[in-house]
């Protein structure tokens, strides 16, 4: 397991990381809106997802904050999953949390018998494929025109693989 190896991150803030469950569908739906993406989710959608049980969802907490400052979601088939969203609030990015929640994700889910994790990134989005990188995610495939833009233009999806056993 490589990707526990690599885990550790130099900048990591104290943190704590936990399940989601549908009480926490404003703050998720809240912080998708501040990821960049070009639809966001709203708190319905959140708590439909958070409530499905194919659906794995963690928060990264900071302090004794009851709010999280980050989510990741994924959705397992049988032996595999793909992440759905991953986001931390603009003003705790570049501070480790996105890996010590990603790590901590991954190893709910190597719990629940996942092997192969996938996800896509916006090319050019280079601090997540720096963060997918390290963790050992590796390329698998591009989807040309796949996210929309908010200015009409569409951007290429990177695919991306990791083995967790």
């Amino acid at each position: 397991m490589d990707w526990l190896r690599r885990l550790r991150h130099p900048h990591a803030s104290p943190a704590r990381t936990g399940r989601l469950d549908a009480r926490h569908a404003r703050d998720v739906a809240a912080l998708h809106s501040q990821g960049g993406f070009a639809r966001g989710w709203d708190p319905g959608e959140c708590a439909a997802l958070l409530a499905d049980a194919s659906i794995a969802s963690d928060g990264v907490f900071c302090g004794q904050s009851l709010h999280p400052a980050g989510f990741v979601m994924s959705r397992q088939a049988a032996d595999e999953a793909e992440i759905l969203s991953i986001v931390i609030a603009p003003g705790q990015r570049r501070s480790g949390l996105a890996a010590n929640l990603l790590g901590a994700h991954l190893s709910t889910l190597a719990g629940n018998g996942v092997i192969q994790v996938f996800l896509e990134v916006e090319e050019g989005n280079v601090a997540a494929e720096r963060l997918y990188r390290h963790l050992g995610f590796r390329e698998v495939g591009r989807r040309k025109g796949y996210y929309p833009k908010p200015d009409g233009s569409r951007a290429t999806a990177v695919a991306m693989r990791l083995d967790l056993a």
